[in-house]
C-alpha cells in the first residue's frame, strides 16, 4: 500500500512553537512527529508516501528529503507554493490523489501528521480491514478530554455510524481510503479548492460504506504546547522503563 500524510496545517493552537517550525517537525523523544509515522509506515511495508505541505513547507521538504533514509519514496503536494496556503483535509486529499498514482480500487493509508501513535501497525493485517465495496475504514480511540463528544460510533457489524452520547469514539486521524472516496463523493468542488473531510465521512456513513475499528494502543492528539510537553514527559518515563517501541 501507499500512504498520504497530512502535514499542511498552520498549527495555530501550537503557537508560539509553530511560528518558526511546522507542526509535523515538532519533536517527541527527540524525533519529529512525522518521522514516527514514516518509520512505522516503512516497517508495515509501505514504500511510497505523499506528504501535503503548506505552512513553512520548505522546512518539511528539507528535513525529510526523498525519504530514502526511511526506506521510502516521498513525493510532496505543495499547497503553499501552488495555492498560497493549506487546502484543509479534503481539499488536500483531492489535490494529492494523482500523486499517489493508484490503481482504480487500490486502498491507501491516510495519516494525520499531528497525532502520535507510535505502536500502530501499518502492516497487512490492518490494511486488510477495509472490506470489498467500502470506501474507507477508520481507527477510533477513546474520547480525549479535549474532545469528550467524540466523532463516530462503531456498529456491531463493524460499520462506522453517526456518533451519539455514550456510544461515540474519536477518530484517531488514521484510516484507509479507496480512490472512490474522492472520485465518488468529492465531485462538488474542484481540485485546489479548500474543503473539510467531515462532510464526506458523513456521506460514506450514510451509504454504509465506511468501516471502523477500535484502537486501544498509545495515542495522543498533539494539539497544544501543554499536550506536547505532557506527552514528551510521559514517554520519557515509558522509554526509561521499557526501552521503547
Amino acid at each position: 500500500m501507499k500512504a498520504m500524510i497530512l502535514a499542511a496545517g498552520r498549527g495555530e493552537r501550537m503557537r508560539p512553537l509553530t511560528d518558526a517550525c511546522p507542526k509535523p517537525l515538532l519533536r517527541v523523544r527527540g524525533k519529529a512527529l512525522i518521522e514516527w509515522h514514516l518509520e512505522r509506515l516503512a516497517r508495515g511495508g509501505v514504500r511510497e508516501v505523499v506528504i501535503n505541505t503548506a505552512w513553512l513547507e520548505e522546512q518539511i521538504v528539507a528535513a525529510l528529503g526523498d525519504g530514502a533514509r526511511f526506506g521510502l519514496a516521498i513525493r510532496y503536494s505543495l499547497e503553499g507554493r501552488d495555492h498560497g496556503g493549506a487546502l484543509e483535509t479534503a481539499g488536500g486529499l483531492k489535490k494529492a490523489l494523482p500523486l499517489l498514482a493508484l490503481a482504480a480500487d487500490e486502498p491507501f493509508w491516510y495519516v494525520a501528521a499531528d497525532v502520535f501513535a507510535p505502536g500502530f501497525d501499518f502492516g497487512a493485517t490492518a490494511a486488510g480491514a477495509i472490506r470489498p465495496g467500502q470506501l474507507g475504514h477508520l481507527w477510533m480511540v477513546a474520547n480525549p478530554p479535549q474532545h469528550p463528544g467524540g466523532d463516530f460510533g462503531i456498529a456491531d457489524d463493524g460499520l462506522a455510524v453517526a456518533g451519539r452520547p455514550g456510544a461515540s469514539f474519536t477518530w484517531s486521524g488514521i484510516g484507509i481510503f479507496r480512490p472512490g472516496f474522492v472520485t465518488e463523493l468529492m465531485g462538488d468542488f474542484e481540485a485546489g479548492a479548500k474543503a473539510r473531510l467531515r462532510p464526506y465521512l458523513d456521506a460514506a456513513i450514510a451509504q454504509r460504506r465506511l468501516g471502523a475499528t477500535r484502537w486501544t494502543g498509545d495515542w495522543a492528539d498533539v494539539g497544544t504546547p501543554q499536550r506536547l510537553r505532557a506527552l514528551d514527559a510521559a514517554f520519557q518515563r515509558f522509554f526509561q522503563k521499557t526501552g521503547g517501541y
